[in-house]
């Protein structure tokens, strides 16, 4: 089963890296079997001043959240393409690594993101690239949601009720007398006034021909009726017909018309099934690219709150936790045990509320810095 939340932790080095890492391992597998462990790599960034620090600790909390909602942005607009689309769908992945794999196996990218470059500028960098991101999602999504509107608005047209519908595609060229003097009309009535429209249609004016009327179609509601009568009597014949409930809808045969109803319906599919296979495409590469993003954010925040939290020089394991909401608990009680004592009581203590902003980004405050990575939003 996918897992759609990960913790990533960074706890704080008492000794070497390595029996800090055998220690979390031999905690984590005393509460479940099941709940794995990883390491997040995470190079030597550069620091600044503590007062540098501070401030961007700040914007990152802000820059996390849009970036992330950019990500989940992307991930709603893949799903309900994929609830739409015929072709059978793809797995997320960031330059060909799925997901999951990529989180736990996170490697900084050296190569967009050098150590050397100060954080900010590199927070800024992302930014940047994010809102280009979005905003090309949005002129794509808007352009493919018009073409999806003209669509369904053609298509309602030709299969609303007869009261209201195109009727272009129910009447064919014989069904229909247009000349000097005779003419067809088209005439809508109640499914349950048939027979009352069949006994009196011949009287509703004069010269009206007698045995014209025709049924050309019939849905829940309405039948549609053809009628053929001098056309000189045509507005007293529609006056009529309407004073006795019948609905006379105004309609001339077209063949070209027609033809070119059938061609723009075929333009406007062809249209909407280019734009939504090439958005789900795009959609399938931008969210590895926007994700990608959000986890270098994420190292970027945690290598932050790490350092405001234990000081210089850098000396603390980061990790990332795969588990349920059932051992969450649990695994933060064993997460806390890790930690110095004293450190331990000062963090669970309500008195002092002014360390709130270094906790990491979760809602709790641990001995330990936390972030929660969700993947479904």
């Amino acid at each position: 089963m996918a897992v759609s939340k990960y913790i990533l932790v960074s706890l704080p080095l008492q000794g070497s890296s390595s029996s800090a890492w055998e220690n979390l391992q031999r905690g984590i597998s005393k509460i479940a079997f099941d709940i794995a462990t990883y390491k997040f790599h995470i190079p030597d960034l550069r620091v600044g001043t503590l007062d540098s620090l501070l401030a961007l600790s700040d914007d990152l909390t802000k820059a996390n959240s849009v970036v992330e909602g950019v990500t989940h942005k992307v991930k709603r607009q893949i799903d309900e393409l994929e609830r739409v689309a015929i072709a059978d769908s793809s797995a997320l992945a960031v330059d060909g690594v799925p997901i999951d794999s990529y989180v736990t196996r996170f490697s900084w990218d050296e190569a967009k993101y050098p150590t050397m470059t100060p954080l900010r500028e590199v927070v800024e960098a992302i930014q940047d690239s994010v809102a280009k991101l979005e905003d090309d999602l949005k002129v794509r999504v808007a352009e493919y949601s018009n073409v999806k509107t003209q669509l369904s608005t053609t298509l309602r047209k030709q299969s609303g009720s007869i009261a209201v519908r195109d009727l272009s595609n129910l009447v064919k060229a014989d069904d229909v007398i247009s000349t000097e003097h005779l003419v067809t009309l088209l005439v809508v009535v109640s499914k349950y006034s048939q027979k009352d429209w069949l006994s009196h249609y011949e009287t509703l004016s004069s010269f009206v021909v007698p045995r014209s009327s025709k049924k050309l179609s019939e849905d829940n509601e309405y039948a549609l009726y053809t009628v053929t009568l001098f056309r000189k009597v045509a507005d007293t014949f529609k006056t009529s017909a309407r004073e006795k409930g019948f609905q006379v809808r105004d309609f001339e045969f077209d063949p070209e018309g027609q033809t070119q109803q059938r061609e723009e319906l075929d333009r406007l599919q062809r249209d909407q099934e280019i734009l939504q296979s090439t958005l789900l495409q795009w959609c399938y590469a931008s969210y590895g690219e926007v994700f990608s993003s959000w986890m270098h954010i994420c190292a970027i925040r945690i290598f932050t709150e790490s350092i405001l939290r234990y000081g210089l020089p850098p000396q603390f394991l980061v990790t990332v936790l795969a588990t349920s909401a059932k051992n969450e608990k649990k695994v933060r009680t064993t997460l806390e045990s890790l930690c110095d004592g004293r450190n331990s009581g000062f963090w669970k203590s309500d008195e002092d509320s002014g360390m709130m902003g270094l906790a990491g980004g979760d809602a709790d405050v641990h001995p330990y810095v936390s972030i929660t990575v969700n993947l479904s939003a």
